[in-house]
């Protein structure tokens, strides 16, 4: 059963960083391209940019919290 525990939390972990890895990837792409499009308005997309990430990275530790559960058994 513990090697089940084990390949669970890998699972978890793993297939919680997937989302917020493409999700980041998006945002940052978008703001560039704004920023190229319109480069007087660089800080206030740099801003938004880092909120997005942000919420975006909650995500993965969301993911990271539910690895961590079910490696120490609080999720069985």
């Amino acid at each position: 059963m513990e090697g089940l525990n084990l390949v669970a939390t890998a699972l978890a972990i793993g297939l919680a960083a997937i989302g917020p890895g493409i999700g980041i990837g998006i945002i940052v792409a978008g703001a560039l391209q704004a920023m190229g499009r319109n480069p007087e308005m660089q800080n206030t997309l740099v801003t938004y940019m880092f909120i997005g990430i942000a919420f975006t990275e909650a995500l993965a530790i969301f993911g990271l919290l539910i690895s961590f559960m079910i490696a120490f058994g609080v999720i069985s």
